[in-house]
């Protein structure tokens, strides 16, 4: 007769087994994730630029490529566009570029760092967010610090832990 300890250890290192299974999944996932966002971006970074060829080329504002809308040249004002691309942090450039989500991301990490906290790891920013602390929302906030952080907004102090990057001077 198999012992209760015994048995609870069987169900415990299925469950870690189970536990790994899905990291691994979820690492995939994400990864799938990163690469189709860096397609999308690249496109928008595409039309954008044709945008701008086209309108320096003196071309009428309503030309059409294929069966897209008309293309037409961004104002030379960043705008926050949900979805949209975030831009390669650099001097003159505030984070008033950033999509509403990352600005909140932002504004929550300068407000630790005023108050002396530090950086954040995933779970404490979906908190600080007002998100439901279930693992789809925290690693949606991980999926969003992590594009901000590869380019230099946030900075990654270890994996999951973000803080805002010191030439920022506060994120504001």
């Amino acid at each position: 007769m198999p012992s209760v300890m015994g048995l609870i250890e069987e169900r415990e290192v299925a469950a870690r087994q189970r536990v790994e299974s899905l990291r691994n999944e979820l690492d995939r996932l994400v990864a799938e994730l990163e690469e189709a966002e860096a397609a999308r971006d690249r496109l928008v970074i595409a039309k954008e630029t044709v945008s701008e060829v086209l309108s320096e080329a003196g071309e009428p504002k309503d030309v059409r490529v294929s069966h897209a809308r008309p293309v037409e040249p961004e104002p030379a004002v960043a705008r926050t566009v949900p979805g949209s691309v975030v831009p390669a942090r650099r001097e003159g450039l505030n984070v008033t570029v950033l999509p509403p989500d990352y600005q909140r991301i932002m504004h929550v990490l300068a407000d630790r760092e005023r108050a002396g906290e530090g950086s954040a790891i995933c779970r404490q920013l979906a908190s600080l967010l007002d998100l439901e602390l279930v693992p789809a929302k925290i690693e949606g906030v991980r999926s969003k610090a992590k594009r901000p952080a590869a380019r230099g907004w946030l900075v990654e102090d270890t994996p999951g832990s973000f803080s805002v990057a010191v030439s920022q001077g506060g994120g504001s």
